[in-house]
């Protein structure tokens, strides 16, 4: 029979373990070893069907174990101890109140399409979303104030399974918000708190608030799936990166502009401070800029001078370097929405030239959200050093007329949240080791110092611990997915003895675009059956990945994998893994060996898996991209050599795969096994073992990846870089430009239509160098006099720069420096000259051009106004 009427009965708790809701209700259980404990102590077996889910635990027990539990005096002891402890984490002052002072911003508001907090609340899909969540949590545990803002997803991302033929199948299974660690924001009146924009034909996408609680930081994800909208505007929210067109733009306008509405709300309801600074994770919330504009004009600003104050508060990361990973909209798809009133008051065509690739190369009937994103933060950057390069050249248009190494986007690498990642047998490793000195206890980086004292054969044998744990949970998933492929109970007896804790595990995860070359491995699959049934070096590797739906090469790629992963020869040495997700990747990570990663160089952004990996005393193998590119040592891992620049796409993984199967055969292996590797011949030696079975030199591989990589890839020490490089600055500049009703603000912006305006008429009329021997010599010094014509604009408003240094056949100055000439004299007719001496301080080609750009002390970059006038 089916029911007539459905409602979710809410779990009452009886008083002495009353706290256990609020331990569940916080997610910083997810990374916080003895509340988890705790709540695995409750019911092991459940917590295991639960997938490690507090919620869901508590929804399973009935009245009478409640009350068992409510009379077990070491349960309500242990719940009292977890309650006080995180009262204690969320009210004390952290590093952030310690170390800076009043001026540091009192909330700062983070913006992400995705967030990976935990399994428990699927709302990720790869990168980007982990990375989100590593900087909450991060963020919580230094008490940086911030308040994240996302959307709801009612079906998150898709759960992944394989038919029998090895073809991915996309799953959506509905997410049900009371099942789920969040609260509904509320009116005063108990009325739910509702976010509402207007759209075309009259309609309205309204969407409700929920708050998840990441420790101290607060986020709030906006859901359509509501009773007061109707049924399209209801599926706005309906699953992560689906659909296209429309409904892909409705859910960036609500995760913007609604964003913006429900930080407001969330400060009124709740009595917080208003967000100083704005940071755009991508460009998917672009339009949080667009909302803070309509704002501010309410309040009589003009669209320029609002655009200054809201540029100077914002912060913008990029995390794509390649153009077909960006948002991209019709400019007249665009139009059509904002003119329903989205933004009343803002004129709809300078919101469009936000978002214009009006430059060399662009699409000018496009609207482009990382453009928009980037015009509209006057701080941007990127999330690796090499990825700070590219995105510079990338985005170079955007400022034309400057060299590319001065478009200014900086870079903050990526870091991953230690307590998330390492494995809690790592950390009691540690304390068992270090006692009070390993730095595991709440909040507080690992002393990774330490790792060189441990004893050799102690560290080896926690890594063959870490290997069986993955084993074991590889072996449950392999029978779970061949269970569903259609195979029967009888024929999987071999999961039994699928992978070896004494063998080289490899391990190979991310999501699976086609620049990842999740089959790179497979270039020459004879060969790489080789090194998988080697009789005294094996390999194997535990793989996992998913593609997007609409990616069928991405599906290819899976497929062509799982067949060889199928091969009865090869199947107890290599797996591929369906549906990865933070559940399995936490028992991933620790038990690989090794790290592989071999995307198309420099196409990675950033790639933090291998970080993960690292945390556990897993080495890395990688092509030279992302965080590697700056981080390879020569003794924390080893780097895959790519082919030279303009080599086909299949001469170029034919090299690559070549250089990844040698390194295995030749370096990692040996190693691993403890056989000494001739450089000049790459042929097997002596053993290093000592007679004690264990490989010292991998070990110290393993003590100088934890000792040296550990504390640059902390989540910790890129959000503190975010806050002294970024955040700081950013609420410095938004303070000066909103002073005295925006006096700062609207002094900018008439400085920029003053220059704008006359800027055409600017000139540099002659360049004379004075005192330049014929052979100039190292030491010589000589004089540029710089003659300008600057009608309409006041000389103290501009810099007049000579620009030097080695120079190409090409005429290109390489590693310019910059010398800023002074005024000497006024030759009316708005003419003037400008003088400075420059030194020639090494020997070869010279060359210098002199060049007028913006002067004004609210401007943090030379080239931020796009201004530049150039002597030819």
């Amino acid at each position: 029979m089916k029911a007539i009427r459905r409602f979710t009965v809410r779990t009452v708790l009886p008083a002495p373990i009353a706290g256990l809701a609020a331990l569940a209700a916080n997610l910083r259980w997810s990374w916080h070893e003895p509340t988890a404990r705790l709540f695995r102590s409750l019911d092991p077996g459940v917590w295991e069907e639960v997938r490690e889910d507090p919620v869901a635990l508590l929804g399973s027990f009935d009245r009478a174990r409640l009350e068992a539990l409510a009379s077990d005096p070491e349960v309500v002891a242990e719940v009292q101890r977890q309650v006080a402890d995180l009262q204690r984490y969320l009210t004390e002052p952290r590093w952030y109140q310690q170390q800076l002072g009043a001026e540091a911003p009192r909330a700062i508001a983070y913006f992400s399409p995705e967030y990976g907090i935990t399994a428990a609340l699927p709302q990720y899909s790869g990168g980007l979303g982990i990375l989100a969540g590593d900087h909450l949590k991060a963020a919580s545990d230094l008490g940086v104030p911030i308040v994240g803002v996302g959307l709801l997803y009612q079906a998150g991302y898709f759960k992944q399974s394989l038919s029998r033929d090895a073809w991915q199948q996309e799953t959506y299974p509905v997410l049900d918000p009371d099942g789920l660690p969040l609260t509904l924001l509320r009116e005063e009146d108990g009325s739910p708190a509702v976010v509402s924009l207007p759209l075309p034909d009259a309609r309205r996408l309204r969407a409700h608030i929920w708050r998840a609680d990441v420790g101290r930081v607060p986020l709030l994800l906006l859901d359509s799936n509501i009773p007061a909208n109707d049924d399209a505007a209801r599926g706005i929210t309906d699953r992560l990166y689906g659909g296209g067109g429309d409904h892909r733009l409705q859910q960036e306008l609500l995760l913007g502009m609604g964003g913006v509405q429900a930080l407001r709300i969330h400060a009124r309801l709740t009595g917080g401070a208003a967000p100083e600074v704005f940071h755009t994770n991508e460009g998917h919330a672009g339009f949080l800029g667009v909302e803070r504009i309509r704002e501010l004009m309410d309040q009589g600003l003009a669209w320029d001078e609002a655009l200054a104050a809201v540029r100077a508060s914002t912060v913008f990361t990029t995390h794509t370097p390649v153009p077909a990973g960006i948002d991209r909209f019709e400019a007249l798809q665009v139009g059509h929405f904002l003119r329903a009133g989205l933004a009343p008051g803002v004129p709809t065509e300078s919101i469009l030239k936000l978002g214009a690739e009006d430059y060399a190369g662009g699409d000018p009937a496009t609207f482009n959200m990382a453009v928009m994103g980037l015009r509209l933060a006057q701080r941007a950057n990127g999330v690796a050093k090499l990825h700070g390069r590219v995105s510079r050249q990338m985005f170079s248009g955007l400022w034309a007329g400057f060299d590319v190494d001065e478009v200014p986007i900086a870079s903050v690498t990526n870091g991953v949240h230690v307590p998330t990642w390492v494995d809690p047998k790592v950390s009691a490793f540690a304390r068992e080791h270090f006692g009070a000195k390993a730095g595991t206890g709440d909040g507080e980086e690992p002393n990774w110092s330490l790792a060189a004292e441990v004893p050799d054969e102690d560290l080896w044998a926690l890594r063959r611990r870490l290997r069986e744990q993955l084993i074991v949970d590889v072996r449950e998933r392999l029978r779970a997915s061949w269970l569903k492929r259609g195979a029967s109970k009888m024929e999987l007896s071999w999961t039994d003895s699928v992978l070896d804790p004494d063998v080289l595990t490899i391990g190979f995860a991310r999501r699976v675009p086609t620049y990842k070359r999740l089959t790179l491995m497979l270039r020459d699959p004879a060969r790489l059956k080789a090194l998988l049934l080697h009789p005294t070096r094996p390999v194997q590797l535990v793989i996992a990945g998913k593609s997007h739906p609409a990616d069928e090469a991405g599906k290819r790629m899976i497929q062509d994998l799982v067949r060889f992963t199928d091969d009865p020869a090869v199947r107890h040495r290599i797996v591929f893994l369906p549906n990865y997700d933070m559940r399995m990747a936490r028992t991933l990570f620790p038990g690989c060996d090794v790290w592989l990663n071999n995307p198309l160089r420099p196409l990675e952004a950033c790639g933090t898996s291998g970080m993960k990996a690292a945390l556990n005393g897993g080495l890395n193998l990688s092509v030279l991209d992302g965080w590697w590119d700056e981080m390879f040592d020569g003794e924390n891992g080893w780097a895959i050599p790519t082919a030279p620049a303009g080599s086909s796409s299949e001469h170029r993984d034919d090299i690559e795969a070549a250089a990844l199967y040698a390194l295995i055969e030749n370096e990692v292996a040996p190693r691993f096994y403890g056989v000494q590797v001739s450089e000049a011949a790459g042929a097997a030696g002596p053993s290093d073992a000592a007679g004690d079975g264990v490989p010292h030199q991998w070990v110290q591989m393993i003590k100088h990846t934890l000792s040296h990589l550990g504390p640059q890839v902390s989540a910790e020490r890129m959000v503190r870089d975010y806050v002294s490089r970024l955040y700081l600055p950013a609420a410095r500049s938004g303070q000066d430009a909103a002073k005295g009703s925006f006096a700062g603000a609207k002094e900018l912006a008439a400085y920029a239509r003053r220059l704008r305006g006359a800027w055409h008429g600017l000139a540099v009329e002659h360049v004379d160098s004075i005192g330049l021997e014929e052979e100039p010599s190292i030491g010589d010094k000589f004089q540029v006099d710089a003659y300008v014509r600057i009608d309409g604009i006041n000389p103290e408003d501009v810099a007049v720069q000579a620009v030097y240094g080695a120079v190409s056949e090409a005429d290109e100055l390489s590693e310019p420096a910059v010398h800023e000439l002074e005024l000497a004299e006024e030759l009316g007719d708005g003419r003037y000259r400008f003088t400075g001496d420059l030194r020639l301080e090494r020997s070869g080609s010279f060359g210098y051009g002199v060049r007028v750009v913006p002067r004004h002390h609210a401007l943090i970059s030379v080239p931020e106004l796009g201004l530049i006038a150039s002597a030819s």
